[in-house]
C-alpha cells in the first residue's frame, strides 16, 4: 500500500506530529528503529517544561517552545500525564553577571513569557533554602514546570494508535527517493515503504534522512549529556527547577525535583564525533563535573542517595535552531530534525505545526470522530483504601506486589503488558509503570518481570530483553530437567 504520511521516529516530536495527523482521514504509518516509542532523545533528558527566556526572539525554538508551554498542561490533562507548574529559578552568583539576568529577562518578555521577574539572592533564598549564599539574583519564571517525559511520549503514540496510525518497531530507515509520480520510496532492513509525505523526526540521525534528499546540507552533532538520579528520600531538596546561568552549550548543570519524587542532578554537554550517535556512556570525568558545577548553587547536595547515572544525546544542529517544514528540492519531505532543549517542551507545538502544514499540502479532511483523551494506567497508591480493596477484589493480580522500591503489582504490570503499543521488554515496563526504577534499580524485581513478560508474549525466558536488540538477560540455562 501507499501511505499518506510517514513518520520516521519515534520519540516525543514524532509522535506528537503522528497524534495530530490522526485527526484527519489519512494513513499514516510511524516507524522507528528500536523496539518501542521513547527509546531515543526523549528517554533520557531532564523532563523540564522550559519557559522560554532563553531562545533567541523570532527564532523558531521561541515560537515552539513558548506555545508548547501554552499547551502542555491542558494536554497532558487530556493524556492522563503527571505535570507540575512548579516554575523555576535561574540563579546568579557573580554581581558582574547580574545583566545577564536583565539579558534574559528582556529576551523573555520579547518571546510573550508570561510573569517573568528578576528577584534578589535573599529572595530567593526564601524560595529555596539550600542556594548557597553566593546566589546574588534569580530570575523567576513561575511558567516552568516538571513532566514525566517517558509518559508523555508513549500516551502521544498510544492516542494516535488509538485514532488509527499505524506504528512499525525494529524498522530502520536505509534510503529514500522519490519516483516521477511523487511518490516516496522509503528502503528499510524490513522491506520497501511507498507514501505521499515524509517527516524526518529521526533524531540525532536526521540530518543523515536530509542529506539523502536535499543538496542544502544540515548537520546534527550528538552532544552527550550526564545524569544522577537521586532516591525518593530526597524529595524537597529542591521545589522548583534550578538553573545556572547558561553557557554557549546550554543550560548548564541543573537541580530539580521530578514529578515521581526523585532529584534529578545534571546534565553535561560534551560534543561527540558523527560514528558515536549511540555513546550513551557515563564517564567518571562527567559525573565529576556534575557535583563540582552543582555544588556552586546549592549546599548540602544529597549525592549519597544517589541511586543511577545516564546519559542521554541532544541533536544539536549546528545552527542552533530547530529545523521544521519543507525541505528545498524534496517535495513532500518534511523536517522535524535538530530537537535539542527546549525541544520536549516544544513537542505539542511542532504537532501542530508540522500537522498543519501537511495537512494543508496533502488536503486533509477532518474526522466526524476523534478521540483526544487517554487513560493512563491504574496506581493504586492513589485509591483510598476502600477503593483499592475493591479493585483487588475485582483483579487480584493488583494486590500482588511486585516492585517493593516502588509499589508496583503485578496488576500494574499487565497493564502496561497489554495496553496500546504495550511493553516488550523490562525497560519498557520501567517507563510505564516504574518497576524497576527505584532504589534498587530493578535488582529484586527483574526476575518477576521476566516471568510476566514471558507468560504475556509467549516468549522463553532467552528472548526477553532489557531494551530491544541484543540485549538478552538470560544467555542459557544452567540445567535442563530430561523427560519431564
Amino acid at each position: 500500500m501507499t501511505y499518506d504520511v510517514i513518520v520516521i521516529g519515534a520519540g516525543v516530536s514524532g509522535s506528537a506530529v503522528a497524534r495530530e495527523l490522526s485527526r484527519y482521514e489519512a494513513e499514516i504509518l510511524v516507524m522507528d528503529r528500536a523496539d518501542d516509542v521513547c527509546c531515543g532523545t526523549s528517554k533520557a533528558n531532564s523532563a523540564i517544561v522550559h519557559a522560554g527566556y532563553d531562545c533567541m526572539p523570532g527564532s523558531m525554538m521561541a515560537r515552539m517552545n513558548v506555545r508548547g508551554n501554552e499547551m502542555m498542561e491542558p494536554l497532558a490533562r487530556d493524556l492522563d500525564v503527571p505535570f507540575e507548574r512548579t516554575g523555576s529559578l535561574l540563579v546568579c552568583t557573580s554581581k558582574e553577571r547580574l545583566g545577564g539576568l536583565r539579558d534574559l529577562f528582556e529576551r523573555g518578555a520579547a518571546n510573550g513569557v508570561p510573569g517573568l521577574k528578576i528577584i534578589s539572592g535573599d529572595e530567593a533564598r526564601a524560595m529555596e533554602p539550600q542556594l548557597t549564599d553566593a546566589v546574588v539574583g534569580a530570575l523567576w519564571a513561575p511558567s516552568a514546570g516538571i513532566i514525566n517525559v517517558f509518559l508523555l511520549n508513549i500516551a502521544l503514540a498510544e492516542n494516535a494508535f488509538t485514532n488509527g496510525v499505524d506504528f512499525h518497531f525494529n524498522t530502520r530507515a536505509e534510503r529514500l527517493w522519490q519516483d516521477e509520480g511523487g511518490v516516496w520510496h522509503i528502503r528499510t532492513n524490513n522491506g520497501e515503504y511507498r507514501t505521499r509525505a515524509v517527516i524526518n523526526a529521526a533524531g540525532v540521525y536526521a540530518d543523515r534522512l536530509h542529506n539523502m534528499v536535499s543538496a542544502t546540507r544540515i548537520h546534527i552533532t550528538p552532544r552527550r549529556g550526564e545524569y544522577f538520579l537521586l532516591d525518593r528520600t530526597t524529595a524537597g531538596y529542591v521545589r522548583h527547577v534550578v538553573f545556572p546561568q547558561p553557557t554557549e552549550l546550554g543550560k548548564g548543570v541543573l537541580v530539580t525535583p521530578t514529578v515521581d519524587g526523585n532529584t534529578l542532578v545534571g546534565p553535561t554537554a560534551f560534543d561527540l564525533a558523527d560514528d558515536q550517535r549511540d555513546d550513551v556512556e557515563t564517564t567518571q570525568a562527567g559525573l565529576d563535573t556534575i557535583r563540582e558545577k552543582a555544588s556552586e548553587n546549592l549546599r548540602d547536595l544529597p549525592l549519597r542517595q544517589v541511586i543511577t547515572s545516564f546519559a542521554g544525546l541532544r541533536a544539536h544542529e549546528d545552527r542552533h535552531e530547530f529545523v521544521l517544514g519543507h525541505v528545498e528540492g524534496a517535495p513532500g519531505f518534511y523536517d522535524c530534525a535538530g530537537i535539542e532543549s527546549p525541544g520536549l517542551t516544544s513537542a505539542p507545538a511542532i504537532g501542530e505545526y508540522l500537522g498543519g502544514m501537511i495537512k494543508d499540502d496533502l488536503g486533509l479532511s477532518s474526522k466526524d470522530v476523534w478521540v483526544h483523551t487517554r487513560t493512563g494506567t491504574v496506581d493504586p497508591s492513589l485509591l483510598t483504601l476502600a477503593e483499592r480493596n475493591e479493585l483487588i477484589r475485582r483483579e487480584p493480580a493488583y494486590g500482588q506486589i511486585v516492585c517493593r522500591c516502588e509499589s508496583v503489582s503485578e496488576g500494574e504490570i499487565l497493564d502496561a503488558i497489554r495496553r496500546p503499543l504495550g511493553a516488550r521488554d523490562l525497560d519498557g515496563v520501567k517507563r510505564r509503570v516504574r518497576a524497576g526504577a527505584g532504589r534498587c534499580q530493578a535488582g529484586f524485581c527483574s526476575p518477576r518481570v521476566m516471568d510476566i513478560l514471558s507468560r504475556e508474549l509467549g516468549l522463553p525466558l532467552e528472548e526477553i530483553r532489557k531494551s530491544g536488540g541484543a540485549s538478552r538477560i538470560v544467555v542459557g540455562r544452567t540445567k535442563e530437567v530430561q523427560g519431564q
